[in-house]
């Protein structure tokens, strides 16, 4: 049986999500980022902008396996209702159901926060995480065209949300 835990970000593991990030930066279109990220830049990321978000650590039998947020959507005070989730796993631990799990106690997370709404911006191109979203009940209500380019082509983003209360 599998050990599958949620650990609040700390500053030791900031170089494990660098890498992380930084691999999806540097191979895919699942972030629209067109150079790797420094040390600065990932605290900047990963560290949550006020108490009411939150960043969490994925580990899989006490193994890091990548990390789950939930962020700041907008700035404006009104939509402090919804927050943005975001999974990055490891390369190697894609394709196991951790990011289902990872979502799943996001939106748990979400819910004890009031959060009312959760968002997802996922690139078109990554089917399997659009399928997930779909099958945990995230509604697609955006597609905007064209709207980045990376690898020498253009990109689609898609909009995918949850209303949780």
């Amino acid at each position: 049986m599998r050990d599958l835990t949620f650990e609040a970000y700390t500053e030791p593991f900031l170089e494990d999500v660098r890498r992380t990030y930084n691999y999806f930066v540097e191979h895919t279109t699942v972030s629209f980022d067109m150079n790797p990220y420094s040390p600065e830049q990932i605290k900047q990321l990963i560290e949550p902008l006020a108490e009411m978000y939150r960043s969490y650590v994925v580990k899989l039998d006490g193994q890091y396996a990548g990390y789950a947020l939930l962020t700041q959507h907008k700035k404006r005070p009104a939509f402090n209702v919804t927050a943005e989730v975001t999974i990055y796993l490891e390369p190697s631990f894609t394709g196991q159901g951790i990011g289902r799990e990872a979502i799943t106690f996001i939106e748990s997370v979400a819910r004890e926060l009031n959060f009312h709404s959760l968002v997802a911006t996922i690139c078109t191109e990554n089917e399997s995480s659009m399928a997930l979203f779909r099958k945990l009940g995230y509604e697609q209500v955006a597609c905007y065209k064209e709207i980045a380019y990376k690898f020498d082509r253009w990109l689609d983003l898609a909009s995918f949300q949850k209303i949780l209360i």
